[in-house]
């Protein structure tokens, strides 16, 4: 364990930190797992509405500097070729 004051505010911090990019990194994966199942599901306006919800919750998680933004395009990208490749 640190014994000096600004060690302990650091370990403090990047916990604290860490809590809130796990938390924000397992909605983002949520909104895409939500996306991929109105795809199995067959369900192309519902697939559409998950992405545009799925597109903030990553857009937003990037502004946070959770997600590198070359991460977020490649990830919007994915999600948008799987809808837009529905029948």
């Amino acid at each position: 364990m640190a014994n000096i004051k600004s060690a302990k505010k650091r370990i403090m911090v990047n916990r604290t930190r860490a809590e809130r990019n796990k938390a924000i990194k397992s909605g983002v994966k949520t909104a895409m797992k939500k996306v991929f199942a109105a795809i199995e599901a067959g369900d192309k306006a519902l697939a559409t509405a998950e992405l545009a919800a799925a597109t903030k919750a990553i857009e937003m998680a990037a502004s946070k500097g959770v997600y590198h933004k070359n991460n977020v395009a490649r990830k919007v990208s994915r999600l948008s070729k799987a809808v837009n490749e529905m029948a």
